[in-house]
């Protein structure tokens, strides 16, 4: 097992740790940032109001994209698995 092919295989699982996450990442930075502007033109100043609609938000699009989050990692994992007989040449 060369430095190079370790360093592709970490490169390969960091992308779809970015790739895997970024779906939930993303809407709730949106979320976030909407109520961060209602927030403030209406002055209101509750933790809750930005805490429960990002957790509500992130777990749907946790529901909603988990079965290409799982092919996604099934994929990366099979093609780990197939390839360790030619690592360990």
């Amino acid at each position: 097992m060369t430095p190079e092919s370790v360093t592709s295989m970490m490169s390969e699982a960091i992308k779809l740790t970015l790739i895997v996450g970024s779906p939930m990442l993303l809407l709730g930075l949106c979320i976030g940032l909407t109520i961060s502007v209602f927030s403030a033109v209406t002055q209101i100043q509750e933790m809750t109001l930005t805490f429960v609609p990002k957790i509500v938000a992130v777990f749907l699009a946790l529901l909603f994209s988990l079965p290409w989050i799982m092919e996604k990692l099934t994929t990366f994992t099979v093609n780990l698995y197939s390839s360790i007989p030619t690592m360990i040449r």
